[in-house]
């Protein structure tokens, strides 16, 4: 048993797993829940953001990817910023705190943020200790010291891989509330990840707390396959499947008209993201070994964003 596993380990870092492009088919899944939410979404006059949002709560199926199939990046309308999502989950697993500190990975999408005060005890371009990078690099233990949990993950697949265990969470509770407590500008929407080895394959399921479907939601979803890949470069397995399940799922108003001009068009098969194979570390990845090939989506549409 173990030599098998051996083997199929060995034969997967060795042969490509992509089917080719013709034999790629086109997946609907992303349309799907957009048109689910436009369909029976909740009319929300308030929210967070100041905008009404259609909304499903704990109603919209997961989207199960199979990466043989390509790897999840949107074709409904082209995903001109799909490096810098990639770039993004690099930054975060690597501890990027700051404005500064996930721009230098080559992610831009904080900027907003910065010098944007909330009224919080640190700078307003310091994204707090629960914010994804120090909740997944530095997790506070409970006598004092940080957990780097993407490290003990990593261990636990090479010694123990059968375990059901290999769990990952950006959700540090007593710093994420509403109240004198709080220290995270922005509470982690995404990132609650369940690994699982089955049969020399690498499985992966993504819970988001919170999903803007029309631009969060496509830039995770690029990012948490293109992490599952490089897990399984740095762990030997082929990947498996990226289940992407929702809690809150929402349109917000504004948005509506761009996603009806989305669900009309043909979804195209997905692209293959190829990477450096020359990478063994996962905390060593950067976002130019990443390169996107055989992508042809529909053009770009302009979506307005509601932070």
């Amino acid at each position: 048993m173990i030599q098998q596993e051996l083997d199929l380990r060995e034969r997967s870092v060795l042969m490509d797993f992509f089917k080719p492009l013709a034999n790629r088919t086109p997946d609907t899944q992303y349309r799907d829940r957009l048109v689910q939410i436009l369909h029976n979404g909740e009319m929300l006059k308030t929210t967070p953001q100041g905008i009404g949002a259609l909304t499903c709560f704990g109603t919209l199926r997961p989207m199960v990817f199979d990466l043989r199939n390509g790897v999840p990046v949107i074709t409904e309308r082209k995903l001109i910023s799909w490096r810098q999502a990639v770039a993004e989950i690099i930054a975060f697993i690597n501890g990027a705190r700051t404005c500064d500190e996930i721009s230098s990975y080559g992610c831009r999408l904080w900027e907003s943020y910065r010098e944007k005060d909330v009224g919080l005890p640190f700078p307003p371009d310091d994204m707090g200790p629960a914010s994804y990078g120090p909740a997944f690099h530095d997790f506070p233990m409970p006598n004092g010291g940080s957990l780097n949990q993407f490290e003990q993950v990593l261990e636990q697949i090479r010694y123990f891989p059968h375990t059901r265990t290999h769990r990952i969470t950006p959700w540090i509770p007593f710093w994420t509330a509403r109240g004198p407590n709080r220290r995270v500008n922005v509470a982690p929407c995404h990132g609650d990840m369940h690994l699982r080895v089955m049969n020399g394959r690498l499985h992966m399921v993504m819970w988001q707390r919170s999903g803007d479907l029309p631009i969060g939601v496509p830039h995770n979803m690029v990012q948490y396959a293109a992490l599952l890949l490089m897990l399984c470069q740095v762990t030997g397995y082929e990947a498996g499947n990226y289940v992407h399940q929702f809690s809150d799922a929402h349109i917000y108003e504004n948005q509506i008209s761009a996603v009806r001009e989305l669900v009309r068009r043909e979804p195209r098969p997905f692209p293959v993201l190829r990477l450096d194979p020359g990478v063994t570390d996962l905390f060593a990845f950067r976002a130019e070994h990443f390169s996107i090939e055989e992508y042809a989506p529909h053009p770009a549409v302009q979506i307005p964003y509601s932070p």
